[in-house]
């Protein structure tokens, strides 16, 4: 279990309890373990690889690294099991290859959690690019956001893993709207007082301007910043920006998550409040059942959150020695 087990990920297996049966629950803290698998009628188990051994047992949801980082991920390969996993956007770059290496190896079924691009205003926007905007051209991604820094019995991902996280989100999110693949990144960073030496603010230009396509592609400014003291909270929602704001051909679109989309063209303001008939966790757990149960194997979203991971990993690159990074693409 992880942070959103609470508020994502729970309440959506209860209301998939037709597609998912809950046989058992691992994690770091037993107490919590056990107060979830009453919850289900299921089984509170010692540790990782007990779990994943059981025969009755076809998939594994990773919701956190936890202590054991990419282990977890590895032994579901061994198994031959099934993997929805939020914590493939926490891993180190040699543990994703790892990663990446076995489940090519072993053709399990591998689901990141890639939750902004299931939002409703996500599905509209790209609706509106395809109709009514036109092709991106500048896109702005800003998170803001304190560090959860408590002290409970949880052990909680390190400040370096969560922007790190919350960075590849956005780079996963402008690939997504954008469609096509990015060619190069510039970073730039800012070290706080408080973060032991570690960035407090960090942006990276990403460039998805395609070589010899005059005037085709894309910009986008991605910054994840956590200068704002988590007893501050009124300072938090002062005028938050945008999640994201894309400039396109013929318009523009402010994209407020999960579900507000205000977009402007030549006939003027539309503001657009979307609902979906299921919350995205419901969604995404729906995707990954269709994805175990059918004959086609689903990859493609391990493929992009490592594609993301590269993005952020060249931005940190080219921050350190001042040059652009050229990204690779397939």
């Amino acid at each position: 279990m992880g942070e959103s087990w609470q508020q994502r990920h729970r309440p959506a297996l209860f209301a998939l309890r037709d597609r998912f049966e809950v046989k058992a629950v691992c994690d770091e803290v037993s107490l919590l373990a056990e107060q979830a698998a009453r919850e289900f009628s299921a089984a509170a188990v010692d540790g990782y690889r007990a779990l994943v051994t059981r025969d009755d047992i076809d998939a594994i949801l990773i919701l956190s690294p936890q202590w054991f980082g990419a282990l977890p991920v590895l032994a579901a390969c061994d198994a031959s099991k099934a993997v929805y996993c939020t914590s493939a956007l926490e891993v180190d770059p040699i543990s994703a290859q790892q990663i990446c290496t076995r489940v090519e190896e072993t053709g399990i079924t591998f689901m990141a959690e890639l939750p902004r691009r299931h939002a409703p205003a996500t599905i509209r926007l790209k609706e509106l690019i395809a109709t009514r905007l036109g092709a991106p051209r500048l896109l702005f991604c800003h998170h803001r956001q304190p560090v959860a820094r408590g002290t409970g019995p949880r052990l909680r991902p390190t400040y370096q893993q969560y922007v790190t996280r919350a960075l590849m989100e956005q780079v996963d999110w402008c690939r997504y709207v954008v469609g096509i693949e990015p060619t190069s990144v510039v970073g730039i960073g800012h070290t706080g007082p408080d973060t032991n030496g570690e960035d407090d603010y960090q942006m990276m230009s990403v460039d998805f301007t395609q070589a010899g396509a005059l005037g085709a592609g894309a910009v986008a400014q991605i910054s994840c910043g956590h200068y704002i003291p988590g007893n501050w909270p009124e300072a938090i929602s002062f005028r938050p920006p945008a999640a994201l704001q894309v400039c396109c051909e013929r318009g523009i679109a402010f994209v407020d998550l999960p579900e507000t989309l205000t977009w402007f063209d030549s006939a003027g303001r539309h503001q657009e409040s979307l609902e979906s008939e299921r919350p995205v966790g419901e969604q995404m757990l729906m995707l990954f059942h269709r994805s175990v149960t059918s004959l086609v194997r689903r990859s493609s979203d391990m493929q992009d959150a490592f594609r993301a991971l590269h993005v952020v990993m060249s931005a940190r690159e080219s921050r350190q020695n001042g040059v652009r990074v050229n990204l690779e693409c397939e």
